[in-house]
């Protein structure tokens, strides 16, 4: 299912990378999204916050990255309170994503635009992590997923 991603003047937003599409951030999620239902441990936990209807999840992932990739404004959500209240996630977890994240990053985007977006992604990462794992002297992970570790 394409969603149809408003595109904005060069003048009112600048995208993250000039080679990011909005029919590449559709095939991200989608690919993405398809992997994570397989995935032995992501999958359940996807599955139990969602059940078998991933339609408007992945349209709201879409939204968010737009905004973030290519700044359409097009995302309304609070990503922070709604991972907050999922339980049982771990910092593993985390890692699993992101592991996922940057293989498909890499099969899609430009050399160019993969490592501003998994910048990006990491620093997303860290700000989750913080919502759902912090206290006061919490200090997230550097850089999640294994690749760089």
């Amino acid at each position: 299912m394409s969603v149809e991603i408003p595109v904005v003047s060069a003048r009112e937003r600048t995208p993250l990378d000039s080679s990011i599409t909005p029919a590449q951030i559709n095939l991200l999620v989608e690919s993405f999204y398809g992997r994570v239902r397989q995935h032995e441990t992501l999958g359940p936990i996807f599955l139990r916050e969602m059940g078998e209807n991933w339609g408007p999840h992945l349209n709201k992932m879409k939204h968010f990255w737009a905004s973030v990739l290519l700044k359409t404004g097009s995302y309304k959500g609070k990503p922070v309170p709604a991972h907050a209240r999922i339980q049982g996630v771990t910092t593993e977890n985390f890692h699993e994503w992101m592991d996922l994240f940057e293989e498909e990053v890499h099969a899609i985007f430009t050399p160019e635009a993969a490592p501003l977006l998994l910048a990006t992604a990491q620093r997303i990462a860290q700000s989750l992590w913080l919502a759902m794992f912090s206290d006061p002297f919490s200090t997230p992970p550097a850089k999640f997923g294994t690749r760089a570790s």
